[in-house]
């Protein structure tokens, strides 16, 4: 196999804000793997949360091509396997790497992903639409802007969080989530769970930093609404200790993981703890979400519209409309980039 490696910036429509940050452009790495005459590819933006650059993530690739590019292009499972333990600290990296040889796998094959897998895609979750942290009239006017998605998660991490909500609870039927990013101590995250249990929430994401450990077993038995983890479940091992901490479900990235994998053998746990399972989504582009798209039969939920943030994308593939996956008709994971306008 080649290996390429493509830099991008990401414009955002509007800024976008969580407890911890606000952007307004993502930078994201494009990995291009190569082989016969077909190229997959994979996608992992940076993150300063997790301490993920640019630069970061093209000097852990360009350290293991050659024994990327003396590996075979026809098993990705055994090509994880292989590179995992040479970039175990830098699971984005890895990630990208593993979307792209999924992609690769599917079209020398001439199958899309899901299909190989056997799966499914008559039946499949919709996605949410994400609210980012802004003044409230703001907030509503986004929904507003996009109005017909079956579900809306909010960001929260402010003294005004339910009335945020209730604001848009006025102006929307649709299923409401709220994501606070950690951005909550136990005894707000008890309090508002009985607040927004009355405007009608589905669940409550990460509520409480991943180490407020004592926090979480409060609130586990006094929570008004299911709890998902997400900050708390970034590997593996994190599944069995979310289920052991009272969460109720898990949100997996697949840069967090890995790829995708790590996340297959997480879904696989996640239902043997009788957990529900979301798969969500950095602000990325469609490489990255299409990529997301090829797990579809195996969620409860999915958070997949990165690529609808965005003011300018930069390929093509799998499309979210309203909520709804659209696959093209093409195989791997269906991606192609788009032209670079000079």
């Amino acid at each position: 196999m080649k290996l390429s490696l493509h830099a991008f910036d990401l414009p955002l429509k509007h800024p976008f804000t969580i407890s911890r940050e606000s952007i307004t452009v993502q930078q994201t790495l494009i990995v291009e793997l190569s082989a016969h005459g077909s190229s997959g590819f994979g996608e992992a933006t940076t993150n300063r949360y997790y301490g993920h650059t640019l630069e970061s993530m093209t000097a852990s690739l360009e350290r293991i091509r050659p024994l990327l590019e003396a590996s075979p292009s026809d098993d990705p499972v055994r090509l994880w396997e292989t590179l995992q333990p040479e970039l175990l600290n830098d699971p984005f990296a890895l990630c990208a790497l593993d979307q792209a040889a999924y992609d690769l796998w599917g079209k020398l094959r001439g199958e899309p992903v899901w299909k190989l897998w056997g799966l499914s895609i008559e039946q499949v979750p919709q996605s949410s639409f994400t609210i980012g942290i802004d003044r409230p009239e703001f907030m509503e006017a986004k929904l507003r802007e996009e109005p017909g998605w079956p579900c809306y998660k909010i960001k929260l991490g402010n003294d005004g969080d339910v009335e945020v909500v209730r604001r848009l609870r006025g102006v929307t039927d649709a299923v409401l989530r709220v994501d606070a990013n950690c951005g909550w101590t136990a005894d707000e995250a008890i309090r508002k769970s009985q607040e927004l249990a009355e405007l009608g929430v589905e669940f409550i994401e990460q509520p409480l930093p991943a180490d407020d450990i004592a926090g979480m077993d409060r609130l586990a038995g006094q929570s008004a609404l299911p709890l998902m983890a997400d900050e708390s479940c970034q590997i593996e091992s994190d599944v069995d200790r979310c289920a052991a901490q009272g969460f109720h479900a898990i949100n997996i990235k697949l840069v967090k993981c890995g790829g995708l994998t790590p996340a297959r053998r997480m879904i696989d746990r996640a239902r043997e703890r009788n957990l529900k399972i979301m798969v969500g989504c950095m602000t990325e582009s469609t490489v990255g979400i299409s990529a997301i798209a090829q797990l579809l039969p195996l969620l409860d939920y999915v958070d997949m519209d990165g690529a609808c943030l965005l003011s300018q994308d930069i390929a093509q593939g799998v499309q979210v409309v309203r909520g709804e996956c659209r696959y093209p008709n093409t195989p791997g994971s269906g991606v192609s980039l788009l032209p670079v306008e000079p």
